[in-house]
């Protein structure tokens, strides 16, 4: 850009979690003088350290990002492991559905990668990068939002300056609450517990997951065999799980899988946390945007959180860097990136509310109904395929 007055930063991104840090990468590859501001910076890795208890389903779109921005073959060094296939089915019916990568000729179907790795892996990409500035750690105290940039006010003292301001500060935003963006937000009356965990049969690279009346059990695999399990249950049911000795959890839990891999014979130490469905009114202002839980929270059922996150990022970067675009931070542009993300994440928050009141039912019509989809759905080849695809992000916004 020519004209003198021109900001430091094209970009500050508030919050260097997995989706603000993919998102300051993907800037700087376009060309963004970016500014990421974190309050607490990721440790350095170790691979002999325990498997941490939060983890994603990194699916083949993120991966694609993440290979281009040369950060995957990080993620891959660290610790990652690729699954084959999947299984679901009903505790309530006979309800079955299983997804086999190599029906779509696919090598996998995703990898189980934790938060951190991904994180740490994309930080030592934005190390090396002359067109990124990390300030960490700071917080974020103050906005101002003027017609020609926006500035930001920060613990340390310092004050920035950039054309555009993103929100990637997770569900309890500070900078949406800044910028005076309302949030409509519903509790779910559910927790979800995680924990790691080891199994007397092998996992088979397979993601596992049943419905129970309570709510949805999965096992994901893990690359030394063991698998990270995600338990979303009623609040009663999670506390009175969370509260289990070891021996009694891992019975629980072998229970609640009905014993597909045998005996669970030991438990890391366990976490729970809220289940909260959420949309921010608005994903952008003049000047300011929001990705990833800033702007919408889902329930885990479907294990798309994260990748939700890096197609917000995604999206965001192709509007604010299309071609014709001189200011990132013009309303215009970023309407096209609200209009590219809202409805898509609406749709998928409401289609997992969907999910979950269909499947905590244990009316006898819908144990049927419930039977009577999944089992369609794993006859009919192209609904599969779909499915598969959809899951895999390779519908129709290919990266």
């Amino acid at each position: 850009m020519s004209h003198a007055k021109t900001p430091e930063f094209h970009t500050i991104v508030v919050g260097g979690g997995m989706v603000g840090a993919a998102l300051a990468a993907e800037l700087a590859q376009s060309g963004h003088r970016v500014a990421l501001v974190e309050v607490q910076p990721p440790g350095a890795f170790d691979p002999e350290g325990d498997h941490d208890l939060r983890v994603s389903a990194i699916n083949r779109a993120a991966q694609r990002v993440f290979q281009s921005l040369g950060a995957w073959e990080g993620m891959l060094a660290l610790r990652a492991h690729p699954y084959q296939a999947m299984e679901v089915w009903d505790a309530a019916g006979s309800g079955r559905i299983r997804f086999e990568a190599r029906d779509l000729a696919e090598p996998d179907l995703g990898h189980i990668i934790e938060n951190r790795v991904v994180q740490r892996a994309l930080w030592d990409r934005l190390e090396q990068d002359p067109m990124v500035e990390i300030i960490a750690p700071d917080t974020l105290m103050g906005l101002d939002v003027r017609r020609s940039h926006a500035e930001l006010m920060l613990a340390s003292g310092r004050r920035l300056k950039a054309l555009l301001v993103v929100g990637a500060d997770g569900a309890r935003s500070r900078l949406r609450e800044l910028a005076g963006i309302r949030v409509n937000s519903r509790y779910y009356g559910q927790q979800a517990l995680v924990a790691t965990v080891r199994t007397a049969l092998p996992h088979e690279d397979t993601a596992w997951q049943r419905f129970l009346p309570t709510g949805p059990l999965a096992f994901l695999p893990l690359g030394d065999g063991r698998c990270s399990i995600v338990w979303s249950a009623d609040d009663a049911r999670a506390e009175g799980l969370r509260d289990l000795d070891d021996e009694a959890f891992c019975q629980a839990l072998a229970d609640g899988l009905d014993y597909r891999l045998g005996q669970v014979l030991e438990t890391s130490r366990r976490a729970a946390f809220p289940l909260r469905g959420s949309q921010a009114e608005h994903y952008v202002r003049p000047r300011l945007a929001l990705v990833g839980d800033a702007a919408h929270t889902i329930h885990p059922l479907a294990g798309q959180g994260a990748n939700l996150g890096f197609q917000d990022a995604h999206a965001l970067v192709s509007a604010v860097c299309a071609p014709g675009v001189s200011d990132a931070g013009d309303l215009r542009a970023l309407r096209r990136y609200e209009r590219a993300r809202r409805g898509d994440n609406l749709i998928m928050m409401r289609s997992m509310e969907g999910f979950r009141y269909l499947f905590g039912s244990e009316q006898p019509p819908l144990a049927a109904l419930r039977g009577l989809g999944l089992n369609l759905a794993h006859q009919v080849t192209p609904l599969k395929h779909l499915l598969m695809r959809h899951a895999l992000g390779l519908g129709e916004h290919r990266t």
